[in-house]
């Protein structure tokens, strides 16, 4: 079985920096451990960057979302805490420009993985659309999202992501967390 872990826009803007939130620091050890276990299991790895530059506000993603985050060369854009440690031994680093990746959907086509464990940040948006673009590419896949290594700044549209993700056929793990 051929399978991949890929570890969406886990970047400092969005757990400590300008789009920071509480639940994405909580992320960081299930996020590592699911990492560790892809390395010793022989999944391969992806990470995923949101990546911005100085003309962010000029872009339609911008003028809907006015917050300035993950420009290329700050610190904002790296990879957060622990999970950088493995920056090197991915398979590849796609830095994407809006939500889902496109580049990412052609490389899981080409590569026919079997299986697609998707976590990071954030649930409702890059997570979301990046796992369409998943299930888009390998219709036939195991696509999955573990519950507990995703989260939202917003609750409610955090199981609301879920629950539309299940509704493409996503499988959804990991203990129903109560707020």
């Amino acid at each position: 079985m051929k399978r991949c872990l890929i570890v969406v826009d886990f970047q400092n803007d969005f757990v400590d920096g300008t789009l920071g939130f509480n639940d994405a620091k909580k992320l960081e050890p299930i996020i590592v451990k699911k990492i560790e276990e892809a390395i010793t299991t022989g999944v391969e790895l992806y990470f995923t960057l949101d990546t911005h530059s100085d003309d962010y506000l000029q872009t339609d993603e911008g003028k809907n979302l006015p917050i300035i985050h993950c420009v290329k060369g700050t610190k904002g854009h790296d990879l957060y805490g622990r999970t950088s440690n493995y920056l090197t031994i991915a398979r590849k680093v796609i830095e994407k420009r809006t939500f889902g990746s496109l580049e990412l959907a052609e490389i899981l086509k080409e590569k026919n993985y079997s299986e697609v464990e998707l976590c990071g940040l954030v649930s409702n948006i890059c997570v979301l659309s990046n796992a369409v673009l998943a299930k888009a590419a390998l219709p036939n896949a195991k696509i999955i999202v573990d519950r507990n290594a995703t989260a939202s700044s917003n609750f409610d549209l955090h199981k609301k992501a879920l629950e539309v993700m299940k509704g493409f056929h996503v499988e959804i793990v990991g203990i129903d967390g109560k707020k």
